[in-house]
C-alpha cells in the first residue's frame, strides 16, 4: 500500500506553478471574496492567500459583512469584471442564506472564474469543450493520480457524492480520461455492492463510508472527506486503518486532497485571459 502523498506534490505543483507565473508578462492578481465571519472560510481564505504570495500571484481579499445585500455582492463582482488588473475572481462558499448563490456564481466573469464553477465553463465540460477553467479540487486528483503514474483509461471508477464542486464536475473529469464512471449518493442503493467493483473510488460526502468489506482488493481509494469525529480527530469518509492494507493507493486525512486542492487553485489563478 503506497500513501497518495497530496502535501509532497503539492509543493511540487505549487514549483511549477512559480515557474509558470515568471514567465507570464503580467502578474496574476487573484481576488478572493469573503463575506461574513465562517472561521473555517476565513482560514481557508488565508491559506489561498499565503499559497498565491508563495507562487508570486497577488492575492486581495475583500470582506463584506453577513448582512450585506445581494445587489452590493453583485455590483462588486461586476466592478472586478471590469478591472484588467485583477486576472481571478473567488467568492468564497458558503453565503448567507439571503443571497443566491447560484446568480453569485453566475456573475463572475467565466475568464475569470477560477473555481471553475461558471455554467459556462461546467457546459464546456460536461460536452468536451476546454473550460477556462477546471474545479480545483477534481483537478488536484487527477493531477495526485498523476505523479503516481495511476492509470484511469478503462477503469472502473466510483465517485460517491453528487455536489457541483467535488462529485458531478469529478465524474465528468474520470470520462475525459476514459473511466468507466458510476456516480453514488445518498439515494443509491447496494452501495457496499457497487464499490466492490470500483478499481478508483473518489469519496466525497462528509461521513464515514468506506468501509474494509466494501473495497476492492488493490484498489485505489481518495477521501476527499474532511471533518472532525467525536473525539475531535480530524478524519475523513474512509475508515483509513481498516482499508489500507487492501488498497493499493490511499490518500490520507489531513494531507492528501486538500493540499492538492490549494495548489490546482493557484495553477488556475496562473492563467491569465487578457
Amino acid at each position: 500500500m503506497t500513501i497518495l502523498d497530496g502535501k509532497a506534490t503539492s509543493i511540487r505543483i505549487l514549483d511549477k506553478v512559480r515557474e509558470r507565473v515568471t514567465k507570464l508578462n503580467t502578474v496574476p492578481h487573484l481576488v478572493v471574496i469573503l463575506v461574513g465571519d465562517n472561521p473555517a472560510s476565513r482560514i481557508y481564505v488565508n491559506n489561498k492567500k499565503k499559497a498565491a504570495e508563495k507562487v508570486g500571484i497577488k492575492s486581495t481579499i475583500i470582506e463584506f459583512g453577513v448582512n450585506v445585500s445581494e445587489e452590493e455582492l453583485l455590483s462588486k463582482i461586476s466592478e472586478l469584471n471590469d478591472d484588467k488588473e485583477v486576472t481571478g475572481i473567488l467568492v468564497q462558499l458558503p453565503l448567507p442564506e439571503h443571497i443566491n448563490k447560484n446568480k453569485i456564481i453566475t456573475a463572475i466573469s467565466p475568464k475569470k472564474d477560477v473555481d471553475g464553477f461558471h455554467p459556462e465553463n461546467v457546459g464546456k465540460l460536461v460536452i468536451g469543450l476546454e473550460p477556462y477553467f477546471y474545479p480545483a479540487t477534481p483537478q488536484g486528483i487527477l493531477m495526485l493520480l498523476d505523479e503516481y503514474n495511476i492509470g484511469l483509461d478503462g477503469k472502473n471508477a466510483v465517485v460517491i457524492g453528487r455536489s457541483n464542486i467535488v462529485g458531478k464536475p469529478m465524474a465528468q473529469m474520470l470520462l475525459r480520461r476514459n473511466a468507466t464512471v458510476t456516480m453514488c449518493h445518498s439515494h443509491t442503493q447496494n452501495l457496499d455492492e457497487i464499490i466492490k467493483t470500483a478499481d478508483i473510488v473518489v469519496s466525497a460526502v462528509g461521513k464515514k463510508i468506506v468501509r474494509c468489506k466494501m473495497v476492492k482488493k488493490n484498489s485505489v481509494i481518495v477521501d476527499v472527506g474532511i471533518f472532525k469525529d467525536a473525539n475531535g480527530k480530524l478524519t475523513g469518509d474512509v475508515d483509513f486503518d481498516i482499508v489500507s492494507p487492501s488498497c493499493s493507493f490511499i490518500t490520507p486525512v489531513p494531507g492528501g486532497v486538500g493540499p492538492m486542492t490549494i495548489a490546482s487553485l493557484m495553477y488556475n489563478a496562473s492563467k491569465v485571459y487578457l
